[in-house]
């Protein structure tokens, strides 16, 4: 026996709000943006560093655990060009940031290098340098001034550095308390300066021996982690990371999300330069 019209018309009819429904548009719901993408770049060509693997395996499950980003990891780079590549190898026009745990010169020609910072700077898409990020590319100028500085040496070599929280209110940064010690290396920067950077965190010169034959910074600021832009694009660097246990630290994951979140331009944060605390 058929079915009556009006009772097909409203059977269709429930189906499809309940399809609505289903899909979050109905009820104010708005559909889950889609992730971002992070390329995590871990080649080193001078000093190898063996908490890479595991920082990078880090980050990809924060990102997963979030359902922030998507990371794809690479020990090669290729993929930092936005020229057209074979099969189905991602460039970088398929991602929001790049973050590097790098070190030495990598393998990049002129053009890899122009698309690099031009995603950066004139896309406005992220970067993360972690640790040796900012001993690699050190005689490539326009690389220093994007990340904001290079090693100069680490004048105490791996050590229970004592941590000053200069902001607490960048993403990431909460959970620190405003005076505490980590294990790790910290480096000396060169062609550093407060003019164009939100230091996040600095040592607490007081509490060095700045009478190491290694210090060469004569101001006893030594930063440990800052954000900054770069033309359109949004820089975050810290020193840390060398000591792999770190990266097993809420509070140290906990900073590393945030500044990630705020380097993909999930979140916001107030990053206008300010000087050294006296």
């Amino acid at each position: 026996m058929s079915m009556p019209i009006p009772s097909v018309f409203r059977l269709l009819t429930s189906a499809f709000f309940a399809s609505l429904m289903l899909s979050g548009i109905a009820g104010g719901q708005t559909p889950s943006p889609p992730r971002k993408r992070l390329l995590a770049i871990g080649e080193e060509k001078g000093y190898r560093h063996e908490a890479v693997t595991h920082a990078l395996a880090t980050i990809e499950r924060l990102g997963r655990q979030t359902g922030l980003w998507d990371t794809y990891i690479r020990t090669d780079t290729e993929a930092l060009t936005k020229k057209k590549l074979e099969y189905n190898a991602k460039n970088l026009n398929d991602f929001d940031a790049v973050l590097f745990y790098t070190g030495g010169t990598l393998e990049m020609d002129g053009r890899q290098k122009a698309d690099f910072l031009s995603f950066i700077h004139d896309d406005g898409k992220g970067f993360i340098g972690v640790h040796s990020a900012a001993i690699t590319f050190t005689d490539w100028p326009a690389y220093g001034e994007m990340i904001g500085g290079y090693y100069d040496e680490h004048p105490w070599g791996t050590f229970e550095a004592p941590i000053l929280v200069e902001d607490p209110k960048f993403p990431g940064m909460s959970q620190w308390p405003a005076a505490f010690t980590i294990k790790d290396e910290v480096y000396q920067i060169r062609n550093y300066s407060r003019d164009d950077r939100r230091v996040l965190m600095r040592l607490d010169a007081g509490k060095l021996d700045l009478n190491n034959k290694h210090v060469h910074r004569t101001d006893r600021d030594f930063a440990v982690a800052w954000a900054k832009m770069y033309g359109k694009g949004r820089v975050y660097y810290s020193t840390l990371g060398h000591v792999s246990e770190n990266w097993d630290n809420p509070k140290f994951q906990e900073m590393f999300t945030g500044a990630i979140k705020w380097a993909l331009g999930l979140v916001n944060a107030d990053i206008t330069p300010q000087p050294a605390p006296r």
